[in-house]
């Protein structure tokens, strides 16, 4: 059950308490289960079971089930745009992987361009509800290309702005990346299996 926050005014001597409207909270839950339908493959089809969902003014944090077991951590604004959406808790792929265990981590690695050299290119696998992050510092004005090859089904990714925010929302790997930065700082490039079964991949980074 939502946390309601609760502001008391005195005005002349009578006691006010407003609430937030629950429209809001419930167009938070609604964008997360529409993403979750997007992205999450055929066991988040018909959405999932709401485990939670806590209310703020700054958005709302939804934790939901889908079919086939896996947690999903969802943070919307509270008009339904979803803001942040990562696995929390993956399912059991049968052979006793859960999260919480060494199968479900999320690891970084530095971008390093050879001398000379504006692109790289790493090849990795990840268990299911892993992901790794690559992190490639950039200047405003530049533009990123980023190219991820699945090995294994479950692998999507995801790009994130210095200050947190998302530059690319998930993004299936069928469809390569290029766009202008409008920030200076970090970049991060995470890619994440989705799946129930470990997947290979190749990253393919570069900036101009």
């Amino acid at each position: 059950m939502a946390n309601v926050a609760r502001i008391a005014l005195v005005l002349a001597g009578v006691m006010v308490v407003a609430i937030p409207t629950l429209a809001d909270e419930q167009a938070a839950i609604d964008g997360c289960i529409d993403r979750v339908r997007q992205v999450g493959g055929p066991d988040a089809a018909n959405g999932g079971q709401i485990i939670s969902s806590d209310f703020s003014q700054a958005g709302t944090l939804v934790m939901l089930r889908d079919a086939g077991g896996t947690v999903w951590r969802c943070l919307a604004a509270n008009d339904g745009t979803v803001e942040e959406l990562s696995v929390s808790e993956a399912a059991d792929d049968g052979n006793g992987a859960m999260a919480g265990s060494a199968e479900g981590v999320t690891d970084t690695v530095n971008v390093k361009f050879a001398r000379g050299r504006s692109e790289a290119s790493y090849k990795s696998s990840l268990t299911p509800g892993s992901s790794r992050r690559y992190v490639l510092g950039a200047r405003n004005g530049q533009f990123l290309t980023v190219q991820v090859v699945p090995g294994g089904s479950g692998i999507s990714y995801q790009i994130f702005n210095p200050d947190r925010s998302f530059l690319l929302d998930m993004m299936s790997p069928d469809k390569a990346y290029t766009g202008q930065l409008w920030q200076t700082g970090n970049h991060v490039v995470e890619v994440i299996n989705r799946g129930r079964q470990t997947a290979s991949f190749q990253i393919d980074i570069g900036i101009k």
